[in-house]
């Protein structure tokens, strides 16, 4: 009979712990960044069938967890708040998240451009000594790939522009949350979820990938990949060994010989497998779905490089991506602004234009409604694929969430390709976004070239005259086709009075 006893006094012990206490997903942490002006789900786990009560100043909702043990509320609209509220989330147990203000929120997402972190920028211990802006906050996702949708990720937790903390946000996000805020006062949230060198079909949901039968090239490629792994891992093993050999041969030498080695024969790169960022729809399901359904005011979208030697295929994957996060978000018509990517000089790249048609393909995409792009063709470095003056490239995403979004009126685009007419053997340009002027800045501009028939581009030579550009070269007597920064290092140097940047452009579809 005791020994009875003592088992039921000891299982009654145990019956708590085997509950799950009810837990929010990681967004919802002390300092949070709600979004304002806007329904703002709350969700979570706990016990399949427990009820939660969710209380946010004045508001108080309830909820029951399914019988997967999700749960989620939703809040009505919210108005902006610099002051930090409790945010109180009550089952079996209560999780009080301290100081959650009220303002807007950015997803900054993409690869290496938007990782690069704030102490690696122009002057980058600097700024971050600098950083005294509680009111900007930054919350870090962390690398995850999953083969399906994620319900949860871990992050950093939301933490404030301080010294202490901002070296370590995405300098993009920083520099355009920090120029916001100065700006207008309101708090803002950036949820940074990026993973460098990975490509754009990584970070496309399941549904987009199957939406376009054109897009299956990219699983049967990566099919290919996870077939071919084990005899590339064995060779990659094989190939490292010889190569450790001969580094530590060039270290018995100096370090001057050792560089010189480092430079002429870089680490072998292992091959891409089961479990790699490349997984088609791998990113998505790790870092993007466990957001949903978190209110934002925008996406800013940093990527692009890792696809442009297949920029053929990137301008229907984009538009596909814009479409399907603003869908899985619950949000339509959520304003979605990118860089255009910066000069750079890729060293796998003979023909020396893949960048530029992956740029034409970024524009293209301009055709969706509420998109936007900061052209970088003058920030780059040719011989580094990221540029240290995230400063400008960030203000220049700025200007355009300013003029569209906050009420500040400015020029936010540089000039952009309108038509093209025959002047005898001049072709004379026209742009939009000129009433500021048309401007060549330090010398004439540069980086035009024009074909005739043969479509045999020569360089050319151009004038501005007015808010019109005239081009011509004397090898072409017969023009038919104009380029501008047609290439992926351009010398680019034409804007407008407002100091921003042409868009490259070609008037031909060769």
């Amino acid at each position: 009979m005791k020994t009875s006893v003592r088992f039921l006094a000891l299982l009654c012990t145990l019956v708590p712990a085997l509950r799950a206490d009810v837990t929010p997903a990681p967004l919802f942490t002390d300092g949070a960044v709600l979004q304002r002006d806007k329904p703002v789900a709350i969700w979570g786990q706990a016990d399949p069938g427990e009820k939660v009560t969710v209380t946010f100043g004045e508001q108080k909702r309830e909820s029951t967890a399914g019988a997967d043990g999700r749960w989620i509320v939703y809040l009505d609209a919210l108005a902006l708040s610099r002051d930090g509220t409790e945010l109180v989330i009550a089952g079996r147990n209560t999780i009080t998240v301290r100081d959650v203000v009220v303002g807007d929120v950015w997803l900054c997402s993409g690869q290496s451009n938007m990782e690069f972190a704030v102490s690696r920028a122009l002057n980058g211990a600097q700024e971050a000594a600098a950083a005294n802006f509680p009111l900007v906050r930054h919350v870090k996702i962390d690398r995850t790939v999953a083969e399906s949708a994620a319900v949860r990720v871990r992050a950093t937790g939301w933490k404030p522009a301080t010294p202490e903390h901002a070296g370590s946000f995405t300098a993009v996000g920083y520099f355009f949350a920090r120029e916001i805020h100065q700006k207008t006062g309101v708090p803002i949230g950036i949820v940074h979820s990026s993973w460098g060198g990975t490509p754009i079909e990584s970070w496309m949901s399941t549904a987009a990938l199957t939406s376009d039968p054109a897009f299956a090239i990219a699983g049967a490629r990566w099919r290919q990949m996870v077939a071919d792994y084990p005899a590339a891992r064995t060779a990659h093993e094989s190939s490292l060994a010889e190569w450790t050999k001969a580094e530590a041969a060039a270290k018995t030498q100096g370090a001057p010989a050792l560089a010189a080695f480092m430079k002429k024969s870089p680490r072998p790169r292992a091959p891409r497998g089961p479990g790699d960022p490349w997984t088609p729809a791998g990113l998505f399901n790790g870092m993007i779905h466990p957001l949903l359904p978190y209110g934002l005011r925008g996406i800013l979208w940093y990527q692009g490089e890792s696809n442009a030697p297949r920029a053929a295929e990137y301008r229907p994957l984009f538009a596909a991506l814009v479409t399907t996060w603003r869908a899985h978000f619950g949000q339509p018509e959520l304003p979605f602004y990118w860089v255009n990517l910066a000069d750079f000089a890729p060293a796998d790249d003979p023909s020396g234009r893949s960048y530029a048609f992956l740029r034409e393909a970024q524009t293209r995409t301009l055709d969706l409604p509420n998109t936007a792009q900061a052209i970088a063709i003058d920030v780059g470095e040719r011989d580094d694929i990221h540029p240290a003056n995230k400063q400008e490239v960030a203000r220049r995403l700025a200007l355009i969430a300013r003029n569209r979004l906050y009420g500040l009126v400015g020029d936010d685009s540089g000039p952009t390709f309108a038509s093209v007419t025959r002047e005898g053997a001049n072709l004379r340009v026209r742009f939009t976004h000129v009433s500021t002027g048309l401007i060549a800045a330090e010398k004439p501009p540069q980086a035009l070239e024009v074909a005739g028939a043969d479509r045999v581009f020569q360089r050319a030579k151009g004038r501005i005259e007015r808010d019109t550009l005239l081009v011509s070269t004397p090898g072409v007597k017969e023009p038919v086709a104009v380029r501008y920064a047609w290439e992926n290092s351009p010398e680019a140097n034409l804007y407008n009075g407002a100091g921003l940047p042409a868009v490259p452009f070609r008037s031909d579809d060769w």
